[in-house]
């Protein structure tokens, strides 16, 4: 059975954080259990963690060349995992995979976080051994639990992650094949290639979407999440509202809702934000050769904070998250608000580590996607973009019932393309004008329409559109063929 990443993504540590990977040159029973058991337990809702065996290591990080597992070791390795698994308890069992790498073979072992908490397996591998220790990880090792830990990992078995719940609601039928074969090809799983030979259940649960019991087959809620056309149907708001302020006194507003699978709602929201909302600012200083360029608003600071928004949502609220696009500033609401283990005071100061997770699955699945950082990650990249850009800092707010969280970028202090049409409209050549003069009556022309009434070529009208849009005087949705044209 296949996990659902690939080899080279666990060598490389480019998704999958270090301390959630343990290397070892070969299978040993004891120590390899107590790391599936701290796995299992996954005390701060990491999502479990990955063996890989073959691997030589030095500071948590895989040595070069690989090793690999000789193939005549292999046989008798998976058979005595089987055996030694089976002492944990209560009953979990990890997921194996034997993959291939340059050549050479090594075995994978995904454990993710189990619903059945705390896990225990024995302190040592002797037959006469009763000591039990319910091991959880310390950064990137196992170890047994102090008495609070141990109080939390009792916590955690009555406390299971939203995304992680199974839906009674739902069936799998629910669960679109398409969708998940999708994923598996964008992030290289080698379960992309066996999914069309296996039964369609148990390629769900190889990744662990639906329920573990063979009687009582169920999508848990992140399968809905990612893998159903209208997660909405099960979450309601499960959607990302792009309101849009045109003027000051609030009477022009414009309003773009996305909904369906939360990666493809996030990245449509994203390419509107892009199209329609990002601006390029570029100044020539005189005396100096190079221009200086900025933009609005960094791309890479919104993508970070509306997937933050994405993976600490509450999905159990019925509240949309909303990106209000105000005259001089972007604000990225969700909820509900940040943990209670965040004061208001670090939000201010910027320092903030989060150590329990809302949604633990929702952040595997971004991460695997590269739509979002490792942990803790996410406000140092939205304040490196903004320095970057020349822009101030953003502002982080939760109020002290914990019902929202608010992320505010401000615009660039230089920035003044919006500040009137009449501005930008005075620095356009004359066939820009006159292309935005006919856009403005009549949105719906194409450019050989443009171009006739303009008499210009129509190659010509599509270079002034193509300026106009650069400018942000016009922006585009939809498809090419069937979709619009937004003047401002």
């Amino acid at each position: 059975m296949a996990i659902p990443t690939n080899i080279k993504t666990l060598l490389f540590g480019n998704v999958v954080e270090w301390a959630r990977i343990e290397f070892k040159e070969t299978w040993n029973a004891e120590s390899s259990l107590k790391t599936v058991c701290a796995f299992a337990n996954d005390i701060d809702n990491w999502g479990g963690g990955y063996i890989v065996i073959g691997v030589k290591e030095q500071n948590g990080k895989p040595l070069h060349p690989l090793q690999g597992v000789p193939p005549e070791k292999i046989d008798g390795y998976l058979k005595d995992m089987l055996n030694k698994c089976k002492r944990i308890r209560p009953e979990y069992m990890p997921i194996v995979e034997v993959a291939d790498y340059e050549g050479k073979k090594f075995i994978v072992i995904w454990a993710p976080g189990g619903s059945a908490r705390p896990y225990s397996s024995p302190k040592t591998m002797a037959k006469d051994t009763k000591e039990r220790v319910c091991y959880i990880r310390k950064m990137s090792s196992t170890v047994s639990p102090s008495e609070e830990e141990l109080r939390d990992l009792y916590n955690l078995a009555n406390n299971i992650p939203f995304d992680d719940r199974i839906n009674h609601e739902a069936d799998l039928a629910d669960l679109n094949i398409t969708l998940i074969k999708s994923y598996l090809k964008e992030i290289g799983s080698t379960l992309y290639a066996e999914s069309d030979r296996m039964d369609f259940s148990d390629l769900c649960r190889s990744m662990n979407i639906i329920s573990v019991l063979p009687e009582y087959t169920k999508p848990k809620n992140v399968g809905l999440m990612f893998f159903n056309m209208e997660p909405d149907r099960f979450f309601p708001y499960a959607q990302i509202d792009v309101v849009e302020f045109l003027d000051d006194s609030g009477d022009r507003i414009r309003e773009k809702i996305f909904k369906g699978p939360l990666h493809q709602q996030l990245r449509e929201a994203l390419q509107y934000i892009k199209n329609s909302v990002l601006q390029e600012q570029v100044i020539k200083i005189d005396g100096v050769a190079e221009a200086q360029r900025f933009f609005n608003y960094p791309y890479a600071a919104i993508e970070e904070a509306l997937s933050n928004a994405i993976y600490h949502k509450g999905y159990n609220e019925r509240e949309p998250i909303e990106v209000r696009v105000e005259k001089d500033r972007i604000i990225i609401i969700s909820h509900p608000g940040a943990d209670r283990s965040i004061s208001s005071e670090n939000l201010k100061n910027f320092r903030v580590y989060n150590r329990r997770y809302r949604n633990r699955r929702i952040g595997e699945f971004l991460k695997e996607m590269h739509l979002t950082e490792g942990r803790n990650t996410g406000f140092l990249k939205i304040r490196n973009a903004l320095r970057n850009n020349g822009s101030p800092e953003p502002l982080f707010e939760t109020d002290d019932a914990r019902t929202y969280f608010s992320t505010t970028l401000y615009l660039h202090p230089h920035f003044h393309a919006l500040d009137t049409i009449d501005g930008i409209f005075d620095n356009l050549g004359e066939v820009e004008k006159a292309v935005y003069r006919e856009m403005k009556a009549s949105p719906e022309l194409s450019a050989a329409k443009i171009a006739e009434r303009i008499n210009v070529s129509k190659p010509t009208v599509e270079r002034a559109r193509k300026r106009l849009k650069q400018i942000n005087l016009i922006s585009h949705s939809g498809s090419k063929k069937s979709g619009e044209w937004i003047v401002k």
